[in-house]
């Protein structure tokens, strides 16, 4: 046994996560290193999609909006995902796609925001929908889009800047970006902070209301689990909640849903954030997949990734051959999300052999290696492993 594997047997024997890994369906022979696009799936969420559809749907049907909770899903999923992402509950309701609520969150800020503010700031490396939505979102207001590097936002505020919308960390380069710091210039600046926390929700503290920020969003199926297109997620600070006016007003965020009436007027809460019926099997799949978070702190969480994330550069600096890849993926622990990307010049080629050999992770393009580190189920010994067998790839021992 190598010097690299006996240490990670060491982490591994010493991993209070470690028993999680039990609760997913994963194969031995396959290190599954892409939880960053789709998390694993929970063992027991077939049992229970199962029991939606025939008990629920077959057998009860339409009674299942009230003697299942259906109706009240959205914000009792949301409740549970609060504690993920440091908020209290009654400020977060899941349902849409992250576009559809990036869409709502930057619409609602500049309303929020007032008068003579006419500036939407958006990361200027962000994952191109928000890109598109937040253009879509200055058009109809009326306000001029800026793209800005992170760290230039502090400089790019001005009393015109209605909203700025972030990412939490780079879904290319795994870089976390500063969230109360960025939050906290926004304030200053008199503009509200809209986050989009798709790789940072489950894999490392938040602080939503530590932080004072205003409006965020995020996905469930990456590091929360919830499946292939499950259900995205809304916050609205409870001190924003009445004056939260949504582009997309429905009756399911109507005060009084079932009186249909042609006026809207919209209910109390992050209530307001629901539009239409929602989509029930994929949210109750979500519920269940989030059973695997009983038992487990964020911080324990985050205190396994930074030791996944350091060992795993550790052992590419062991096994691939020095300059064959370079690491975008920030060093320092404050600035490192859940995942390592590695700039390689035939990426695409290098990823399909990784696969083949039973490592996964993915490709962006012209030339990334993304590899994310789920801590509920990756170990040590995947690390190695898979570090291990890119050098090996890289190296044409395949």
């Amino acid at each position: 046994m190598s010097e690299l594997a006996s240490k990670a047997a060491e982490l591994d024997a010493g991993d209070r996560l470690a028993a999680k890994r039990a609760e997913f369906a994963l194969e031995d022979d396959v290190v599954y290193l892409d939880g960053n696009s789709l998390g694993a799936l929970p063992v027991s969420v077939p049992g229970r999609v199962e029991d939606v559809v025939r008990r629920q749907w077959g057998e009860l049907r339409i009674r299942s909006w009230e003697e299942s909770g259906w109706w009240t899903a959205p914000e009792r999923i949301g409740d549970r995902i609060a504690p993920l992402v440091g908020a209290d509950a009654g400020q977060i309701v899941v349902g849409d796609s992250t576009s559809v609520n990036v869409f709502k969150a930057v619409v609602a800020a500049v309303r929020m925001a007032g008068d003579g503010r006419d500036e939407i700031l958006v990361d200027a490396t962000t994952f191109p929908t928000d890109g598109y939505i937040a253009g879509s979102a200055a058009r109809l207001t009326g306000s001029r889009l800026r793209p800005v590097a992170p760290a230039d936002v502090p400089a790019a505020l001005s009393d015109r800047t209605a909203a700025v919308l972030l990412n939490h960390v780079d879904y290319r380069t795994g870089r976390l970006h500063d969230l109360p710091a960025l939050t906290a210039a926004a304030h200053t600046a008199g503009a509200l902070a809209v986050w989009d926390l798709c790789h940072s929700a489950g894999a490392l503290p938040v602080g939503l209301d530590e932080h004072g920020v205003d409006l965020a969003v995020g996905c469930t199926y990456k590091y929360l689990n919830g499946g292939p297109g499950s259900p995205a997620y809304l916050y609205v600070r409870r001190d924003h909640q009445d004056r939260f006016d949504s582009p997309l007003p429905g009756w399911n965020s109507h005060v009084e849903p079932f009186g249909m009436r042609p006026g809207y007027e919209p209910a109390a809460g992050a209530l307001r954030g629901r539009v239409g019926t929602p989509d029930i099997l994929s949210m109750l799949a979500l519920e269940a997949a989030l059973d695997v978070w009983q038992g487990v702190s964020v911080d324990a969480v985050r205190a396994k990734s930074l030791a996944l994330t350091d060992f795993f550069l550790e052992c590419v600096t062991a096994y691939v051959p020095q300059g064959r890849v370079e690491s975008l993926t920030p060093s320092a622990h404050p600035e490192r999300g859940s995942q390592v990307a590695l700039r390689c010049d035939d990426a695409g080629k290098i990823m399909k052999h990784l696969v083949e050999r039973g490592v996964v992770g993915d490709f962006r393009h012209p030339d990334v290696l993304r590899f994310g580190f789920t801590p509920l189920y990756v170990g040590f010994g995947d690390v190695e492993r898979a570090a291990r067998v890119l050098g090996e790839v890289v190296s044409g021992r395949m």
